[in-house]
């Protein structure tokens, strides 16, 4: 017993004086371990041989958790500050490419915080799969565990689960891209192939836009192989006017040229306006009608608004000038009262 006594720490209790004392582990010899201390309190040899596992391991485990629990908590609130802009562009768009047009006023702000917001979600998903991706690995080697076949297990789970749902990371990988690029947004008006209209929703795996008609589209970005966007950079205004196929063509050009001038010095199509408009001239010939092609370039989004104020003031201009209309007219124009 002496020798049983000169293991233990000075001041503990002498292993007489509690009944249930065995004979003292080996792990004594260890420095730094929770053996001696566990011996000391409880004299149990079987818990103190096991403290590693029933103190020691649990508690290191507990402290990877808390740990990444704070880093994840850190991170989080790092990216809502970054796409948090209050009114402007926020942080974490300014290094990125935007083509959000101007004209749509309003609708930029909101352009822009649907971008961030959706980009600020693949980050903070990013960050608690490889936060706690880390920490579970990290508790697996505490525990003993050979992670060789683990991560080797893991490996064949995700291809598996990547031929099951490749449609699924399709669409989030367009998703993703299409944000970074910004190859559209919300009010853009685009052509997706199956559907067009004004964009009304930008997701990671559905876009929502919405037709002339009043139908909301909801097309899966994967499936989205081209886009047209009408709102990007500038526009041009085009219109046709058709006249009869033996109307002065230099006159017609002439009229056109002075009604376009007109339009373009007008409000509010005078801020559309981007460059001098231009008569192209003769674009179609058929035995029924000449077509002259007129062209002026605009702000993105106000090209329709323009081509119908210049269709209506050309083809009245061309009535009241009495040139010859094209021969698909059945009726003459009604003479005034």
């Amino acid at each position: 017993m002496t020798a049983t006594t000169t293991l233990l720490p000075q001041g503990s209790l002498a292993p007489t004086q509690l009944p249930f004392m065995t004979e003292p582990p080996k792990c004594l010899t260890e420095d730094g371990s929770w053996c001696a201390e566990v011996w000391r309190l409880t004299g149990n040899e079987w818990l103190a041989a096991s403290a590693g596992w029933l103190v020691a391991k649990p508690l290191k485990i507990l402290l990877i958790f808390v740990v990444a629990f704070v880093i994840r908590l850190l991170v989080r609130r790092l990216i809502d500050r970054l796409t948090s802009g209050e009114g402007k562009t926020p942080a974490l768009l300014r290094p990125l490419k935007e083509r959000a047009p101007q004209a749509l006023g309003a609708l930029v702000s909101e352009r822009r915080q649907q971008r961030a917001k959706t980009i600020g979600s693949v980050l903070k998903s990013l960050v608690t799969f490889i936060v706690y991706g880390l920490a579970f690995i990290m508790a697996l080697g505490e525990l003993g565990v050979n992670l060789g076949p683990v991560i080797a297990s893991a490996g064949i789970v995700g291809v598996a689960l990547g031929f099951g749902a490749q449609n699924l990371v399709k669409d989030f990988l367009s998703g993703i891209f299409m944000m970074l690029e910004d190859q559209y947004g919300v009010g853009d008006v685009v052509d997706v192939g199956e559907a067009s209209g004004t964009i009304e929703a930008v997701g990671l795996r559905v876009t929502t836009l919405r037709d002339v008609n009043g139908t909301v589209w909801y097309v899966r970005n994967g499936e989205i192989l081209r886009v047209g966007n009408s709102s990007q950079g500038f526009a041009v205004a085009v219109v046709d006017i058709p006249v009869g196929y033996g109307a002065d063509v230099d006159a017609v050009i002439a009229l056109l040229g002075q009604v376009m001038t007109d339009v373009a010095a007008e409000e509010p199509f005078s801020s559309d306006v981007i460059e001098p408009p231009e008569v192209l001239g003769v674009e179609k010939v058929t035995p029924e009608s000449v077509t002259i092609r007129m062209t002026v370039k605009v702000r993105p989004g106000r090209q329709w608004a323009v081509q119908r104020a210049l269709r209506a003031r050309a083809m009245g201009a061309v009535e009241e000038a009495g040139i010859q209309p094209p021969m698909g007219r059945l009726f003459p124009p009604t003479a005034p009262a």
